[in-house]
């Protein structure tokens, strides 16, 4: 709930235009996020664009240092490359970024911020006062790292596997437009466009994209695996990883394989992984998809039994990618509200 008007915040959305934008201004509002302003700024392409903000219509408009001015919480849901050209123009204006790009990676100072895995594993948040930038863990690394260390409270796990099953809204709104093109062109026997993926991927599984994709699946493969390292410090074994492009619009799904140390039966790990933040599935009927996980603020859950061992269980899992990353951006922030020492609006 919104407190009194010391508490609320003035925010910014860098690259308010793209799907990770659109998501994060919603989930905002949804969660109440105490911010009395909230702007919306993009490239030069989006500019003019017309929003809805907290029940007003809001121009979108263009990054420059003046827009930082008194603002409190810089979101970048940017393109990497984008949030890594302005997100000093935040920072030098005394406003806190908290990055869905992942285009701070590469900065030391910078910590990865993944919510639901702090308080899973009783954690205490990390910020303090010189906090002022965080980057959100990938929603793949969130989701494996939670199954995981839920597993590990039925028993010992022993070796894990995961195979993660990529949507193209991870490549924002280009990949969406990439698989509408080549579904639409394969069906009327038009040649191809690859400029996102490189490769076919409508009515395709990709496993590496053509050599002219950049960023490469092998990369988003390693930004995970280095997320999941992060989130799991040794409370359960780094699972072995592969990530598959799937010719699906929304939602990562994954086919995750456990290995305990003595046999648990399926209800006792079903009790132990169902809870916060995870949802398990009753029936046939609501068996984790990409569609009906599509708005939904849990992770999608089904497991059975591995026939050849009985230490063994498959996991079967989907989530909503764009917005489990929103909803980790604005946890990010609340967390990061508690402990700045100006939050006011000026």
């Amino acid at each position: 709930m919104r407190s009194d008007s010391s508490k609320l915040f003035r925010a910014a959305i860098v690259g308010a235009a793209t799907l990770k934008g659109k998501e994060l201004k919603d989930v905002l509002e949804e969660r109440k996020f105490p911010a009395v302003d909230i702007r919306l700024l993009d490239d030069d392409e989006s500019l003019g664009q017309l929003e809805r903000v907290q029940d007003e219509v809001s121009f979108v408009q263009p990054v420059k240092a003046a827009q930082f001015e008194n603002v409190d919480f810089s979101f970048f849901a940017s393109e990497a490359a984008f949030t890594r050209a302005n997100w000093k123009l935040a920072r030098q204006a005394g406003s806190a970024v908290v990055d869905l790009s992942y285009g701070l990676e590469d900065e030391p100072s910078v910590p990865v911020s993944a919510p639901w895995i702090e308080r899973e594993t009783g954690q205490h948040s990390t910020f303090n006062l010189d906090s002022n930038a965080v980057m959100i863990a990938h929603p793949a690394a969130v989701t494996v790292a939670l199954l995981l260390l839920r597993a590990g409270k039925a028993g010992v796990v022993r070796r894990a596997a995961a195979t993660v099953f990529e949507p193209v809204s991870e490549r924002g709104r280009r990949g969406m437009d990439e698989l509408h093109e080549q579904t639409v062109n394969l069906l009327s026997f038009q040649p191809l466009p690859t400029r996102v993926f490189g490769v076919q991927v409508a009515f395709n599984m990709v496993g590496r994209y053509g050599a002219e994709a950049k960023p490469g699946l092998e990369a988003v493969e390693s930004r995970i695996q280095r997320h999941l390292h992060k989130l799991l410090a040794g409370k359960a074994p780094d699972p072995s990883l592969l990530v598959v492009q799937a010719p699906v619009f929304h939602a990562h799904t994954f086919a995750v394989y456990l290995e305990l140390e003595k046999p648990v039966s399926p209800e006792e790990l079903s009790r132990v992984l169902a809870g916060e933040h995870v949802q398990l599935a009753n029936s046939v009927e609501d068996s984790p998809t990409n569609v009906n996980v599509a708005g939904k603020d849990h992770i999608l859950l089904s497991l059975q039994r591995e026939s050849a061992n009985q230490n063994g269980f498959w996991l079967w899992a989907a989530v909503d990618n764009l917005r489990l990353a929103a909803m980790t951006a604005v946890e990010s922030a609340s967390a990061l509200a508690a402990v700045r020492p100006h939050g006011k609006v000026q």
